[in-house]
């Protein structure tokens, strides 16, 4: 059946959306100033604004300034537990939760390394240089959401089907050093893990029109996923979930056997 997607990637979590709403009440409430608030949790005006907004995730340390300002007796403290959990950018939460679920994925990359096989530095990075910027403490709790996905790989049982296919170019990304390397290396030598590289002279025009992720749930369902810049789509419509299944099948047969990518992958770790 089909899914809402996920193209509306402008709107935020309920969870901050209710949050930031209940942060200007109480503040109002209080008539204590956004100025002041801000002065008080070490954070700009605009990013209070933003968070009363439901734009930016209501960070920790300012719940807890605010409670204490507003005298709300733990009501806007008791707000951190439910924020945590929105953990994801509004675009990914819908795919969170299939790939939370999943009996198998089949991943392909066109540019960067899964979050599921990234290491932590890697993923700090890539966080850390969003446009717009966002405040370090939403860039923890994003860091550590994405490490914690990755128990998926070795702690679920029955375990979890994998199959990723990366790009050549995902590799050769200055972004991807000796660590990143290893850990994909790593992650190839587990039972329930295929991992492949696709060669630069082995790509074809579907194979360069973005990242697609299959998904199968425990009751057989499968979910089709493409992100874009953006824009991103979950559909359970038969017709995109037979396009993508396709195009990573093609993509699969294309790409390096496992031994093949594990030695290119070897190669490159060894590089001077």
């Amino acid at each position: 059946m089909p899914v809402p997607n996920s193209n509306d990637n402008s709107r935020p979590p309920a969870a901050w959306c209710y949050s930031g709403n209940q942060l200007k009440r109480w503040r109002t409430l209080a008539n204590i100033s956004r100025e002041a608030l801000a002065a008080a949790a070490n954070y700009a005006p605009e990013t209070i604004a933003s968070m009363e907004r439901g734009v930016r995730m209501p960070t920790p340390r300012v719940l807890d300034v605010a409670d204490e300002l507003c005298g709300a007796q733990g009501m806007l403290s008791a707000a951190k537990e439910y924020v945590r959990r929105e953990r994801y950018s509004a675009r990914a939460v819908d795919f969170i939760e299939r790939e939370r679920e999943a009996t198998s994925l089949w991943w392909y990359e066109v540019a960067l390394v899964p979050g599921l096989l990234q290491t932590q530095a890697y993923a700090r990075v890539l966080i850390d240089n969003r446009i717009p910027p966002l405040d370090e403490e939403t860039v923890e709790e994003r860091v550590a959401a994405r490490m914690e996905r990755q128990a998926l790989l070795a702690q679920r049982k029955p375990p979890v089907g994998l199959s990723f296919v990366l790009y050549e170019a995902v590799l050769r990304s200055p972004l991807v050093d000796a660590e990143q390397l290893q850990r994909l290396l790593e992650v190839s030598r587990l039972r329930n893990v295929v991992l492949q590289v696709l060669p630069f002279e082995r790509a074809f025009s579907d194979a360069l029109m973005g990242p697609m992720v299959l998904v199968e749930a425990p009751d057989h369902e499968r979910f089709a996923f493409m992100e874009g810049a953006f824009a991103s789509e979950l559909s359970a419509e038969p017709g995109v979930v037979s396009r993508v299944t396709e195009r990573l099948s093609m993509i699969r047969t294309r790409a390096l056997d496992p031994d093949e990518s594990a030695r290119l992958i070897e190669r490159m770790v060894n590089q001077p």
